[in-house]
């Protein structure tokens, strides 16, 4: 760790910028939340997290900013606004981002480091952070948190030029979270970290917008149940193809877990409720290209895929 506090920046204040974030200033460091639509709300109220783990959570007042030219600039930065933006967010990490910063991504699917590392400085420490977390926004700065928390770190690119150095990076970002009470891992090998948590994510997020459903109703129907399998099943399929090792029954792992879990709406479903683009590239269209580049076919992943861009385009072309 590092002698003196880490200030640490939050860009994307949502479900999961605003959770994270929370935690980390509650623990005493050094938090600070780029906003916009609810800049006003949170410096009215602070923000809010109704955890069902910790119970009910209040921030205020919040170091927050309406515009990255006025935030200072800081040592570690927490992504939390979804990949479908970060063609527009890599000038905003740029700007907020102190030389040498570590930049953690808190967004699903596969390759969004390698789509922003050429948009980003070469001194900024580029790093995935895997959220294994049920959470979702009820109104401007509040949030559901249902379950979980874990995080795991695992580093894509930038100055650490070794096994060792990398590691050292990702320790102190573990340790950060660690201090806030939030469970944190230091993940070896990221492209099997991502696929791995993409069986979950492919899975559920997908056929919860198809079928109008949480995971409660998607898992009580034999219909719905074994959609879902099938498709954990292709995912797992195309991770080994390309010699990513999965735990073994791994499909069968996860619906067990997911049914001790609350019932859950995931974050795709609430971007298609508020009609809002879907993450449908990283979590499908990725893991289709390079599935057929290592031989792999995935019919049902792909089925689903064109439907969920049928959904998608009448929406926004309605908008």
């Amino acid at each position: 760790m590092q002698s003196s506090m880490p200030r640490i920046g939050v860009i994307g204040t949502g479900a999961i910028g605003g959770f994270y974030g929370l935690m980390l200033a509650r623990s005493g460091q050094d938090v600070h939340f780029l906003l916009r639509s609810e800049y006003q709300a949170v410096l009215d109220k602070g923000l809010t997290v109704d955890s069902w783990v910790h119970g009910m959570l209040n921030l205020n007042p919040v170091q927050a900013y309406r515009d990255v030219a006025d935030m200072p600039a800081c040592d570690w930065l927490l992504v939390g606004a979804k990949s479908t933006t970060n063609a527009e967010l890599a000038p905003i990490i740029a700007k907020a981002a102190a030389p040498g910063a570590k930049v953690v991504l808190l967004q699903n699917g596969l390759d969004n480091e390698a789509d922003l590392r050429p948009l980003l400085p070469d001194d900024l420490h580029l790093i995935a952070g895997l959220c294994y977390v049920c959470l979702y926004r009820t109104a401007p700065g509040v949030v559901v948190h249902q379950d979980n928390g874990l995080i795991d770190l695992a580093y894509h690119s930038g100055p650490a030029g070794d096994d060792t150095a990398r590691a050292a990076v990702l320790s102190e970002g573990a340790e950060l979270f660690r201090q806030a009470g939030i469970k944190a891992r230091e993940a070896a090998n990221l492209e099997s970290a991502r696929w791995q948590k993409l069986v979950w994510n492919a899975a559920f997020n997908g056929v919860s917008v198809l079928l109008n459903g949480g995971t409660k109703a998607l898992l009580d129907n034999p219909a719905s149940w074994q959609l879902i399998r099938d498709l954990m099943a292709e995912i797992v399929s195309a991770a080994e193809a390309q010699g990513y090792s999965m735990p073994e029954q791994y499909p069968e792992k996860l619906l067990k877990h997911t049914h001790t879990m609350p019932d859950y709406q995931p974050s795709m479903y609430h971007d298609w409720l508020h009609k809002r683009p879907m993450e449908l590239d990283n979590l499908y269209g990725k893991a289709l290209e390079k599935a057929a580049q290592a031989g792999c076919a995935m019919p049902k992943t792909e089925a689903l895929l064109q439907m969920l861009r049928f959904i998608q385009d009448r929406y926004l072309a309605a908008d």
